[in-house]
């Protein structure tokens, strides 16, 4: 990515990868950059602090959102609506960086809309995955199984795709992170700071 020019960097990974885990490592550490936005999607689920930081709103007023123009993308998972804000697409057309926890089934119209897309694609150690899932106490052994084998699908071919390793503690991953902010982006992320 060449000065002036902006990106959509979006996070990817099976449920219990750690996405919003590592969002939340990343953003005390990076959001004093004015050239980075983390963008925070309208979901239809409550906010109820186990999830993502996310705008919530009940399916009549995000319909009347999306009507309105004021999302850029949206889609449908696991039963729920998710959008990202028009925001994101005039920071990144202003050469800015927007940075958001995604989907997979999303990819092909992010790369439409935003042109230049990075995508972080976590993954996580099988075992390592399924003992996250166990813990949290949401799905049923049976669909923790399910979860897994959705794990293992390949990504659609969109963007520039960057794997990283999410297994071990979540500054591992964030480290790379920021390696990839540097390399790529030549942002001046920080080394390190204490978590």
């Amino acid at each position: 990515m060449g000065p002036g020019r902006g990106c959509f960097i979006t996070i990817v990974g099976p449920s219990g990868a750690g996405k919003d885990t590592l969002l939340n490592w990343l953003k005390p550490r990076l959001e004093a950059d004015p050239r980075l936005m983390f963008v925070r999607r309208a979901v239809t689920r409550d906010a109820d602090g186990a999830t993502e930081d996310h705008a919530s709103l009940d399916r009549d007023a995000f319909a009347a959102h999306e009507d309105a123009g004021r999302f850029a993308v949206c889609w449908d998972a696991h039963g729920l609506r998710y959008g990202i804000p028009t925001e994101a697409l005039h920071h990144v057309e202003k050469g800015g960086i927007a940075i958001a926890n995604g989907s997979r089934r999303a990819l092909g119209e992010i790369e439409r809309v935003f042109g230049d897309l990075v995508v972080v694609s976590l993954t996580v150690d099988r075992h390592v995955l399924a003992e996250r899932l166990a813990r949290r106490g949401r799905e049923t052994a049976d669909e923790i199984e399910k979860r897994l084998a959705r794990s293992a699908e390949t990504l659609p071919d969109c963007g520039r795709i960057v794997e990283i390793d999410n297994s071990g503690p979540v500054e591992q991953a964030g480290l790379a992170f920021l390696d990839l902010l540097r390399d790529e982006f030549r942002l001046k992320a920080p080394q390190s700071q204490e978590a």
